[in-house]
């Protein structure tokens, strides 16, 4: 008898190549609304390496083969580098090439400039997320230089470079250079105040002691930094070689082990006796070093974003092909429910996040708009890094037990999925940062009141939870114990208001359904009515 056990049948067949920004209707309508159309080219370019096999690849074995430390040389010599597989550099290469790094700085003024910037890193993460690391930071950095108008000189040729250079050297004797910056230690966390790093003058710049518990990107040409100084806690910039071409002490004691992000290297390292410049005045650390948490913030927003898109297309995918109780998933209500329910979660995020990104754009000539990226970029930041973790996880069960192997997708978008949330600043920290803009920037707060105003009358569960958010900010005495709550209402009240302005009617209502009509606590609860059809075909 001739029996064949192993014929693979009901398999889902691999994504094909496809463009990630053209087949994405909610980010190309989005882009479009907020001026970033000149660049649809350049996000269709990168869009087509994000969606490719070639692209996939390099993510899996940037992240199979991770870094490594090398900190002594076989003669005991200290040299501090990390090795990374060459689809690590092939990542960062593409990176640098497409201008996910650059493009809002080498278009100063241009409509769009960072909305259309905002979309090439949401490409980019779906590539790689690890990458997008060193990338978002060398993005980051340039206006906290700008702070110090003689250092921003000096570096930001190199930081605008489109060419990706990974050799140890000099910046003068290199094509490109990548930024990083070291904040966190041990003792205090996000409490950066707690920081005993100290900084002594030595001529024309100073020497930092100390240690920092998280540096990811060790292998940056520089990083920026906060340490006590002679005026209090004040921004370094540390570079990993010094002006007369020798390597400055810079310690790399360990690699973390961290649960996901494996392709990136995080470090804690040690400077002892080394050399760097101030940036921005003195004492004025955490402000100037916040022009670069700021940039960071909306690009952990815009990347959650691009993470639920790739996941929820790997489930849609799988869903049009995946068979069981003799129908194709994607055709049984239930499924088409739970793939519609994060449809809309996608759109909303999209909305929001990519509002924070206008404001940016915006806010450099409309003081509304600057202040209400102030604000709204914690309440983005927060929101959106909590609801990736939720709709990754759902997504992977789509798959069944294929989601849980490592050898498929979902695996390493679910570990993944949990970083934005502790980068650049926990929940707490950015529900914080939110009653801090209330009490000390008034205006940021009165510009994101003034634009949910701008929804009142547009729907009632819209309008009752407006009216929620007005009693919740009328009891001060308890605010920080309920400010997760008033947060995640200004969240919701945001993307509501946003969907209804700019979504098509049969997303908009699933989402005011689900989320404000008394819906249900997972995907898939969308009430009966709900026109899937039409949101399915976006997804």
């Amino acid at each position: 008898m001739n029996v064949h056990t192993h014929e693979v049948l009901n398999q889902a067949p691999p994504l094909p190549d496809f463009d990630a920004y053209a087949t994405d209707l909610p980010l190309v309508e989005t882009v479009a609304r907020w001026g970033g159309s000149w660049a649809a080219d350049q996000l269709s370019t990168l869009g087509r390496v994000a969606g490719s096999a070639e692209g996939a690849q390099l993510a899996v074995d940037a992240n199979v083969n991770r870094p490594v430390l090398r900190a002594h040389d076989r003669y005991g010599h200290r040299v501090d580098q990390v090795d990374f597989h060459p689809a690590y550099h092939e990542l960062m290469r593409i990176g640098k090439a497409h201008q996910v790094h650059s493009l809002s700085w080498n278009n100063p003024g241009r409509p769009g400039a960072f909305v259309a910037r905002s979309a090439l890193h949401y490409l980019y993460g779906q590539l790689e997320a690890g990458v997008a690391c060193p990338i978002t930071m060398t993005h980051a950095v340039v206006p906290s230089l700008r702070e110090t108008p003689e250092v921003a000189a000096l570096w930001e040729p190199g930081i605008l470079s489109d060419a990706y250079d990974p050799t140890f050297a000099p910046p003068s004797k290199k094509r490109g250079l990548t930024f990083g910056m070291a904040m966190t230690e041990k003792q205090g966390g996000s409490d950066v105040r707690a920081n005993t790093t100290v900084a002594v003058p030595d001529g024309e710049g100073f020497r930092l002691t100390g240690h920092k518990w998280f540096c990811s990107a060790p292998m940056c040409d520089a990083f920026l930094t906060l340490a006590q100084g002679p005026g209090g806690l004040t921004c370094y910039l540390v570079p990993r070689w010094l002006p007369d071409d020798t390597p400055n002490t810079f310690l790399v004691q360990r690699l973390k082990d961290k649960l996901g992000n494996h392709s990136n290297a995080s470090s804690e390292i040690e400077y002892r006796d080394t050399w760097g410049v101030q940036v921005g005045p003195p004492g004025k650390g955490v402000k100037t070093i916040l022009a670069m948490v700021a940039q960071t913030r909306v690009d952990v927003a815009t990347a959650a974003s691009g993470l639920m898109r790739q996941a929820l297309r790997y489930a849609t995918h799988h869903a049009r092909h995946r068979k069981a109780f003799g129908r194709l998933l994607i055709d049984q209500p239930l499924m088409r429910n739970v793939l519609a329910d994060m449809e809309v979660e996608v759109e909303a995020s999209v909305l929001l996040s990519f509002r924070v990104a206008s404001a940016l754009d915006r806010g450099a000539t409309d003081p509304g708009e600057e202040a209400f990226g102030r604000a709204a970029m914690a309440i983005a930041k927060y929101w959106i890094s909590k609801r990736v973790i939720g709709l990754t996880a759902e997504a992977l069960e789509c798959h069944g037990g294929n989601g849980y192997a490592e050898n498929w997708p979902m695996a390493r978008l679910y570990r993944e999925a949990p970083l934005g949330s502790v980068w650049e600043g926990s929940g707490n920290v950015q529900c914080l940062d939110v009653l801090r803009a209330m009490e000390r920037s008034p205006a940021s707060m009165a510009a994101v009141q003034k634009e949910l105003e701008g929804f009142r009358g547009k729907d009632t569960r819209l309008d009752r939870l407006l009216g929620e958010i007005r009693s919740e900010l009328s009891e001060p005495a308890t605010l920080e114990l309920r400010a997760r709550r008033l947060v995640e209402k200004l969240a919701l009240a945001l993307q509501g208001g946003l969907m209804l302005e700019h979504a098509p009617a049969p997303v908009a209502e699933a989402w005011l359904a689900g989320r404000l009509g008394g819906g249900g606590y997972e995907y898939g609860t969308l009430p009966a009515g709900v026109d899937l059809d039409a949101i399915l075909a976006r997804a």
